[in-house]
């Protein structure tokens, strides 16, 4: 058994999935873009500029990735994130910049840990949403 993250991206943010694994892959290490597949013309859900299935990696793990522009009534959500657990004080801080800024969103800021304390796994953790509504949390390990 194989368990996968897979990202749809509708409403703002069909039409970025392409995009968005250019991204990830260029600011995580052992990363790329294994496969897309593009709407045909005349699919339902997609136009040829859209990605009906795509498969990347982020460090070593995959990810599966789909858009289209069907009227859903949900869209990304922050209940679920992606948690990344970093090895060092320069990696948190860079992916955390990274990944929360150009329209990005900052839900708990890297610091807040002085305000309240061990988080019960971590010495330094902060919570983002990237500019395509992505969740993210990451950690600094012990």
């Amino acid at each position: 058994m194989k368990i996968t993250t897979f990202l749809t991206f509708v409403g703002a943010q069909c039409g970025k999935a392409n995009e968005a694994m250019d991204f990830y892959t260029a600011i995580f290490p052992n990363s790329e873009i294994k496969s897309i597949l593009k709407y045909s013309e005349g699919d339902a859900g997609g136009t040829p500029a859209l990605i009906k299935h795509g498969v990347f990696i982020l460090n070593g793990t995959e990810y599966m990735i789909s858009e289209n522009n069907y009227n859903h009534a949900w869209s990304i959500t922050p209940g679920v994130s992606l948690f990344i657990s970093c090895d060092s004080e320069e990696e948190i801080d860079t992916l955390f910049e990274k990944l929360s800024s150009n329209g990005g969103q900052i839900m708990i800021p890297l610091d807040n840990y002085k305000n309240v304390g061990d988080y019960g796994f971590g010495k330094k953790i902060g919570w983002c949403e990237d500019k395509y509504g992505v969740s993210w949390q990451l950690n600094l390990s012990e």
